[in-house]
């Protein structure tokens, strides 16, 4: 009876690790896959802001419209759009979920409001710092926005006392390095005044990014990922289209031109189209990150997600310079490989990277132990 028993117990433990492993791997394949979807929202939201009207607004004339205008709020309007299609995305899938309901409980209770925080500073601050940088300075900003997780572990240390240690310490190093790397290629006889700002304004959008992961993995800790998400999605609509949007109108002098430029774009069907995927793009990669994050840690998870710095302008270079025909979307052998020495850096500060063959190795002995 003891023997059979031990038989049983061992199968039983095979089966839990086995399980255990499928998730573990599940999550990382969810958090991967986040970084996939997060390039592609960058290259169709980049691609929906040449299209239709937008095209007359960034055209040689533009459409009368002041340098200020173009620069500044059109980019804070491609952004308000975006997360406005975004929030509806999320509603409707809060709706089939049946958690609409829960959402709307949500929105008043401290993690909810921690979750509107996180929405303010990741929404309005750095997606419009985002989409800014990419207007101005192209598809070699995205790998300097992916410093974010870096940039998340030393605001963790300072805010919240979280664990920063040598590794990651050594990770955060890289990063740096890499974005030095990949900014060099600016720098050069040929770079104008545009693309250097777009670089300086690419480092604003990982710095709220960073803070805003501080903030919102507070938040998502106690609510479910999907509530949070659609809180963040509706935060950020809203707030970017009738906050943001109307203040940047009001410094360019002119109260009522982002009434006009919204109602302009929201109905430029050609534009619309690809605002309407890069907003469906957008919740996918959050839930799919969240989700991930829940399956492998949140530090894996993260470093999973950040291989967006390789993937966007991978699809930048796809869906703009290959089928859209467009110049200056391809990047210079050393922007990639800065691109893949972030994602190593990324890696490093969220987990040792030896653990990944550790982890495989312990299933497998446990696994041949068992049987």
């Amino acid at each position: 009876m003891k023997e059979i028993s031990k038989a049983v117990s061992a199968k039983a433990i095979a089966a839990k690790k086995k399980l255990s492993s499928d998730f573990f791997k599940k999550g990382i394949s969810l958090a991967l896959f986040s970084g996939l979807t997060y390039g592609m929202y960058t290259a169709f939201l980049t691609m929906g802001m040449t299209k239709g009207v937008w095209g007359d607004w960034y055209g040689a004339n533009t459409a009368g419209l002041s340098a200020f205008v173009v620069a500044y709020l059109l980019a804070a309007l491609g952004n308000a759009i975006n997360d406005t299609c975004s929030a509806v995305w999320a509603i409707l899938y809060s709706l089939v979920k049946g958690k609409f309901g829960d959402f709307v409980r949500c929105i008043n209770t401290a993690p909810g409001r921690i979750m509107i925080l996180a929405a303010l500073i990741g929404g309005p601050v750095a997606g419009t710092a985002y989409v800014i940088a990419l207007q101005m300075a192209g598809s070699i900003v995205v790998p300097i926005s992916a410093l974010c997780p870096a940039i998340a572990a030393i605001l963790g240390k300072i805010l919240f006392k979280q664990k920063l240690d040598k590794r990651m310490a050594f990770g955060i190093a890289v990063c740096v390095f890499a974005s030095f790397l990949i900014g060099s290629t600016s720098f050069t006889g040929t770079a104008s005044a545009k693309t250097l700002i777009g670089f300086s304004i690419a480092i604003i959008a990982a710095l709220a990014w960073g803070f805003e992961g501080c903030v919102a993995g507070y938040g998502t800790a106690m609510i479910d990922y999907e509530i949070g998400i659609c809180i963040r999605q509706v935060t950020s609509g809203i707030a970017n289209l009738f906050i943001l949007v109307p203040v940047f109108s009001i410094m360019a002098g002119k109260v009522g031109l982002s009434v006009n430029l919204a109602m302009q774009a929201f109905t430029s069907g050609p534009a619309m189209i690809w605002f309407a995927l890069s907003g469906l793009l957008s919740v996918i990669t959050f839930m799919t990150w969240y989700a991930g994050n829940s399956m492998c840690g949140a530090g894996l998870g993260t470093a999973c997600n950040g291989t967006y710095s390789f993937f966007g302008p991978l699809f930048c270079l796809l869906l703009l310079g290959v089928y859209g025909g467009m110049d200056g979307w391809s990047l210079p052998s050393v922007a990639w490989i800065g691109a893949v020495i972030m994602m190593f850096g990324i890696l490093t500060i969220s987990m040792n990277p030896l653990d990944l063959f550790k982890r495989k190795d312990d299933m497998g002995g446990a696994m041949d132990e068992a049987a």
